[in-house]
């Protein structure tokens, strides 16, 4: 099985942002994607009646609207496009009176509870992971970077598997699952590497060998579109691009920024390496796989796994002392700096997961506070206080 990987200019970006729809005052989950996005459509009447939006897209549950950019060079170039997307998106669900909220996770609705999205691969996907499919009430931030070679897609996908644990302790959001503290920074980690083709990537070297598995996947019928292949990180032949998807959701756009250089600057800094005839050395999948179960459960307290020698270290000195003062100068670059500076805004002010916990302390339990908190944050779109 041959797969084309699409031609695309190095270190482009583009970013998928999946938007709960709640209620502005209890803070409930509100199934009403069908009608945002009609009414969304009947605000374009350049669009015909078999068209799709452009930026706002259906998921897998109609309490959730993805928006999705265009492809951009720079960091602020992309957090401006989907702040574009963001104010159209807002003048529909402003006139519905749903608010939009983002973390990783709801913290009090039920997940078997949500209407499934009318769309068929949507129904097949939960007919065959029945109770683990039901529980997918999840939301989460995807960063798309353009590679200039298919020879660098698995190479790079390996290399960002050993920060994953970074990427997942800075996101962590989810801490809250159907109403209980699940003690957890991300219970969306564990519950979406549940689906039989998501969590993490499998470490092959060559681009056959992912054709290969690919076909495998297709011939048992495990999948009927390459998309259905839901890795943490994966090639995204048809674009060009390796996408990090590993990220809980975030609530602001500079959040957002924050997470988008550092996934630019790691996938540049690669593929400079690879372009300079280097390698990239993998982790052994069992750290790997230990990493992303510390950072899911400690967030940024997490000590991660460094190394194929096992060094370890706290995931935070790790990005204060290594990893961003070796990226400096690829985010000075792209354009990215202040943005990539913005890493340390979060690792000081708190991850989601957090500052949920703190709110509901503050509130005497009662959730509801978190989401009214999340949907003030997403408006204001700003870092927490200290």
């Amino acid at each position: 099985m041959k797969i084309e990987f699409a031609s695309s200019e190095q270190s482009t970006l583009g970013l998928e942002w999946e938007l709960a729809l709640v209620d502005p005052v209890t803070g409930d989950l509100i199934s009403k994607a069908p009608e945002v996005i009609s009414l969304a459509m009947a605000r374009r009447p350049e669009l015909g009646n078999d068209d799709e939006h452009p930026f706002i897209k259906r998921e897998l549950l109609e309490n959730t609207v993805e928006l999705v950019t265009g492809v951009n060079r720079t960091v602020p170039e992309a957090i401006a496009d989907m702040g574009r997307c963001l104010s159209e998106l807002r003048e529909v669900t402003d006139e519905l009176g749903i608010e939009l909220y983002c973390q990783g996770s709801h913290p009090f609705s039920g997940p078997r509870m949500q209407p499934v999205s009318d769309k068929a691969r949507y129904s097949k996907l939960i007919d065959r992971t029945q109770w683990w499919g039901q529980q997918m009430l999840i939301y989460g931030v995807h960063v798309h970077v353009g590679l200039d070679s298919v020879a660098k897609a698995l190479p790079v996908v390996n290399g960002l598997s050993s920060y994953l644990p970074h990427f997942q302790a800075l996101t962590a959001s989810s801490p809250y699952w159907n109403g209980e503290d699940t003690g957890y920074a991300s219970q969306r980690a564990l519950m979406f590497q549940q689906l039989p083709t998501a969590g993490l990537p499998w470490q092959f070297s060559e681009w056959s060998e992912f054709e290969d598995y690919a076909e495998d996947m297709f011939h048992t019928g495990i999948v009927d579109q390459l998309n259905e292949i839901r890795w943490d990180i994966r090639p995204v032949p048809n674009l060009g691009t390796v996408e990090m998807r590993v990220c809980d959701g975030l609530t602001t756009l500079r959040e957002i920024g924050a997470v988008m250089a550092l996934t630019q600057c790691l996938v540049h800094e690669m593929s400079r390496l690879i372009d300079d005839g280097g390698t990239i050395e993998p982790m052994q999948p069992w750290f790997v796989k230990e990493n992303k179960w510390r950072a899911a459960r400690y967030g940024l307290e997490a000590i991660i796994i460094l190394d194929t020698e096992g060094n370890e270290k706290l995931v935070t000195d790790h990005l204060r002392e290594d990893v961003l003062p070796r990226l400096r100068p690829i985010a000075r670059e792209l354009g990215c700096l202040d943005e990539l500076e913005d890493v340390l805004q979060i690792i000081e002010r708190g991850a989601g997961y957090q500052r949920q916990r703190r709110v509901a302390e503050s509130s005497s339990g009662d959730l509801t506070a978190v989401v009214l908190d999340g949907i003030a944050r997403l408006r204001s779109n700003e870092l927490p206080p200290a």
